[in-house]
Order: structure tokens, then sequence, then C-alpha cells
């Protein structure tokens, strides 16, 4: 999935009333917790990640980690915030991703 820079631009604007709905901490990011984040990115498709400062991983860490090993893509990452977007699997789901097709 590649997106333009107009739809990153979108996506982080529609990211700034979304409150972090995760919490990364000591044990870093697990197979387990990626999973948990699919689970919730299928619902919503727009989702910020809260890194705590107990962490044993790197903001950069956590977001190569995630990219890597699932098909969510991290768009952005403020402070301690991850920014993390996939189209919905589930067509009714799709609320987001429908404007970010047509934002190009």
């Amino acid at each position: 999935m590649s997106l333009s820079k107009k739809q990153v631009k979108f996506l982080k604007k529609k990211s700034h009333t979304v409150d972090p709905i995760f919490q990364i901490g000591k044990q870093g990011i697990t197979d387990q917790i990626l999973a948990e984040l699919h689970d919730a990115i299928e619902k919503r498709e727009l989702i910020k990640v809260s890194v705590l400062q107990n962490s044993a991983m790197t903001n950069k860490e956590i977001a190569t980690f995630i990219e890597d090993n699932s098909d969510i893509k991290v768009i952005d990452s403020i402070g301690r915030v991850l920014v993390l977007y996939k189209s919905s699997s589930y067509e009714n789901n799709r609320l987001i991703s429908d404007k970010v097709r047509g934002v190009d």
C-alpha cells in the first residue's frame, strides 16, 4: 500500500481528533499486541498508539516492527505517539479509506 503525499497529509489532519487507544510499555511490541492493533485498525482504519517512557523500544523500532510484520502503515510519529493507518477489509468500516482514495 503506497500513499501519496496528499493522502498522508489528509490522514495526518484526520488524526488530530483521534485519541490514543493503545499503550506500548516496558515489554515493547509483541506479536500479541500487533494482533490486537490489527483487530482495532480493522474497525477504525486510523488509530494512535502511545509509547510509554518505560518502553524498551524506541518509536522508530516499534514503527519498523509494525510495518515489517503487518500491512499497517505508520503515518506519523509525534513525540511518543504513533499514528497508524490501514484500509479495512470490511466494506462497512471503510469510512476513512474511501475518502483517502478520493484525495488523489
